[in-house]
């Protein structure tokens, strides 16, 4: 068979024909089809070794995994970091609405502490003004009692209720 206008295009050739019979060839013609086939050949065993000996070939074939597992594990990590936003969106919500309560109890106590000592400060002051006018009583009393003023004793600042200027 001899190449020519007959073939088809993407038509593969027969071995067996000679370069020089091939007329598109050009700088090829008058080598022997023989010698081009096996250079062709050796030039593709070339391009096999280079590729098989390339790390991107190692990785490809021991490291290959399918597309789908890829994207299934990528699915799962999204998930957890989505599982774990989640969970740390319901701690925070937690924490903050622990930290209020705990706002609102210490607002609730000091307030409360605060009436405390209000009433504390004005049951002084009753238990001051009660103390005075039981000194005055006494004080009035002292000159008509028939118990010995001896045998009790008061101290001097309590003797006369005027002098007070201070209270113990």
């Amino acid at each position: 068979m001899v190449a020519g206008s007959n073939m088809m295009p993407g038509q593969i050739l027969d071995p067996s024909l000679t370069a020089g019979s091939l007329p598109s060839l050009g700088p090829l013609a008058g080598i022997s089809a023989t010698t081009l086939t096996d250079q062709l050949k050796l030039a593709q065993d070339f391009r096999n070794l280079g590729a098989m000996l390339s790390p991107l070939h190692f990785l490809g074939r021991l490291g290959k995994r399918p597309l789908t597992a890829i994207k299934g594990e990528m699915d799962e990590d999204d998930e957890r970091r989505r599982r774990r936003r989640d969970k740390n969106k319901v701690a925070a919500a937690r924490c903050r609405n622990r930290k209020k309560e705990r706002t609102d109890f210490l607002q609730r106590e000091s307030e409360r502490l605060e009436v405390v000592n209000t009433d504390l400060k004005s049951q002084i002051e009753e238990l001051r003004m009660e103390r005075q006018q039981l000194m005055v009583m006494l004080n009035l009393h002292r000159p008509t009692c028939i118990v010995r003023t001896d045998s009790v004793k008061t101290p001097e600042s309590e003797a006369n209720p005027l002098e007070e200027g201070t209270l113990p």
